[in-house]
């Protein structure tokens, strides 16, 4: 068990959802290992709480696909294979470039700041290395292309895939070396959104979904 897991009371929150944040931190960044069992007991008595609210926030966890219920063995972090890599992102890829398209036809100079705000945001989470910060600001990156859109239908689906796409994600960033691929792409992405190149801008955000993939498959291999 990681020291790092430590409960935080926030008045606000009840505390199976204050555990369920505590666990869901740690597998996406990777402080519990993918096939890593999650024992009701052990988790109870390290984070001090009773059982109840982390069997709770397993079950969510296990809607969310980032936990799985093994028979006879009880909960494991769900393991990152390439199938469930491939069906997440061709569906991400989809709706990507759909949103690089749209953007690129409907921005307005609103939507130019705040896409500027998102870019910039992201080059400093690169430039201080922290992939959790990483990929929470390229999160923040995509979701701003979403709401230049201005289409709920199209971000409902989008954020109903979040969590999964959220895990993939700090997987790619995790890789250094991929780090200024990513950012040429969004800088790239930017500038074929701000000049209202549709086209441009949905052939570059495939490219660039693509290349996470890659990124993934090589590094769950190794």
């Amino acid at each position: 068990m990681n020291d790092k897991l430590k409960v935080n009371m926030n008045e606000y929150l009840p505390l199976r959802d204050v555990v369920f944040n505590i666990l869901r931190q740690a597998i996406i960044t990777g402080e519990f290992a993918p096939g890593e069992r999650l024992m009701e007991i052990a988790l109870a008595e390290r984070l001090g709480v009773s059982r109840t609210p982390v069997r709770e926030a397993i079950r969510k966890l296990e809607l969310e696909g980032l936990v799985v219920m093994i028979p006879r063995k009880g909960a494991e972090v769900a393991r990152i294979t390439e199938k469930d890599l491939k069906d997440v992102l061709d569906v991400r890829c989809a709706l990507e470039e759909l949103g690089a398209s749209l953007a690129a036809e409907r921005i307005d100079e609103e939507g130019k700041r705040n896409l500027k705000r998102a870019l910039i945001a992201f080059e400093k989470a690169i430039e201080l290395g922290d992939t959790a910060e990483i990929a929470d600001k390229d999160m923040d990156f995509h979701d701003v292309i979403f709401d230049i859109v201005d289409n709920p239908r199209l971000t409902s689906i989008v954020n109903n895939l979040r969590e999964q796409i959220y895990r993939y994600r700090l997987e790619y960033v995790k890789d250094f070396d991929y780090h200024d691929t990513l950012l040429r792409e969004h800088r790239q992405i930017t500038e074929a959104i701000f000049h209202h190149n549709s086209e441009k801008a949905q052939k570059i955000m495939k490219a660039h979904i693509y290349n996470q993939e890659i990124t993934v498959i090589r590094n769950i291999k190794e």
